[in-house]
């Protein structure tokens, strides 16, 4: 299995963040081929931290995210990642086994 975690830096407006982020953005990213699952955390990230969002999204291996991310579906959830990630992002990509 592979992840990809999106860890959203807080923004200025939370209010207009999370509107975008799940009226438009979420709908865009669940088309990217190969996605498994999309998660996202129910909440604050540790009060007033520098996080205001994470996602995880889960595919069957690396080879297929890679492939989601490279098709024209995945080009588009990046490229939306302007109207609503100002605050900017850290990304995290690997492989999972379980233990």
């Amino acid at each position: 299995m592979a992840k990809l975690i999106a860890l959203y830096k807080t923004p200025a407006d939370t209010a207009a963040f999370d509107s975008h982020y799940f009226t438009r953005h979420i709908p865009i990213a669940k088309t990217m081929p190969g996605l498994r699952s999309y998660e996202v955390n129910d909440g604050p990230i540790g009060g007033d931290g520098p996080f205001h969002l994470a996602a995880i999204l889960s595919f069957d291996s690396m080879a297929d995210l890679q492939a989601s991310l490279a098709s024209p579906e995945g080009a588009a959830a990046v490229a939306d990642l302007a109207n609503f990630a100002q605050a900017g992002m850290e990304l995290l990509i690997f492989e999972t086994k379980e233990v």
